[in-house]
């Protein structure tokens, strides 16, 4: 009786413990990269985004042959991407998001002001330089700067572009700069890794000033990679490539004009221009 009953508490606690504990969902045959199929310069289904070229990186360092789950990033995107076990990276994700778990940080970057040469705006630095309440400004909806812009009056009057679009279709950040180069609007305040991408391609191209903000919302912040919860063995392996692989992963972002801000120097938040919308 007495043996019989230490039996069933030992299988009781031998179930619990089971139910605790999370499949491992992490292939270890392929590196499964969640990527939106038209969302440059982050990543394309002609893998020509600088994100496409960073998870060849860690594909390489892995060892693994690496493959795509395409899906429009969006509400929704991390739940039936990630969520659903169809892959298990998502190459570029804010540090410290409630959405996802991530890596260390592998680049942090800050908003920037998209100006012509020859504006007198190319040494602008913070949203409080008084140049700025004179000319007419750009800016990506519900971002981080147009509570700057806000505060100091000169959001009314601002020209707002798009946050949350299907990029198949519609590529506002890019209509935007396409603004500055045409005199539409004088300057335009978005995300640096679009900013500086797009600025380059510009005939002549534009100037990209790198602003840091005196007051809160902050405006640079660290990129991770994005994982599911509680994969602590993933998590150490990217970790891993992130130290093995630093170099290349800057000298990738160099190359598409992202700005770069030392990841030590940047707070860490979420809140960032890129429409993946949440969860």
């Amino acid at each position: 009786m007495m043996r019989a009953l230490f039996l069933g508490i030992a299988l009781l606690v031998s179930v619990g413990a089971a139910a605790q504990t999370r499949p491992d969902l992490v292939s270890r045959e392929k590196l499964r990269v969640c990527a939106d199929p038209a969302n440059l310069p982050y990543s394309d289904k002609a893998k020509q985004g600088f994100e496409n070229r960073i998870a060849e990186i860690v594909a390489d360092e892995l060892k693994l042959p690496l493959r795509y789950y395409w899906m429009p990033q969006g509400p929704g995107f991390v739940r039936n991407s990630l969520g659903e076990g169809m892959c298990d990276l998502i190459i570029g994700y804010a540090a410290n998001s409630d959405v996802v778990d991530h890596s260390n940080p592998y680049y942090a970057s800050t908003y920037v002001l998209v100006s012509r040469p020859g504006s007198g705006l190319e040494e602008v630095k913070t949203l409080d330089d008084p140049r700025l309440k004179t000319v007419k400004l750009g800016v990506i909806a519900a971002t981080p700067p147009t509570d700057h812009l806000l505060r100091l009056g000169l959001l009314d009057k601002a020209k707002s572009y798009a946050l949350l679009v299907d990029r198949r279709f519609s590529s506002p950040a890019e209509e935007a700069v396409h603004d500055v180069e045409a005199g539409v609007i004088d300057a335009l305040v978005v995300w640096g890794p679009i900013g500086g991408y797009f600025a380059k391609k510009a005939q002549p191209a534009l100037v990209v000033s790198p602003l840091h903000a005196e007051q809160r919302p902050p405006l640079a912040y660290r990129i991770a990679f994005g994982i599911r919860r509680n994969e602590l063995d993933w998590k150490h392996r990217l970790n891993d490539v992130i130290r093995a692989r630093k170099a290349d992963f800057e000298a990738v972002l160099r190359d598409y004009g992202v700005p770069l801000v030392p990841i030590e120097a940047a707070p860490i938040g979420a809140a960032v221009s890129r429409g993946e919308g949440a969860e």
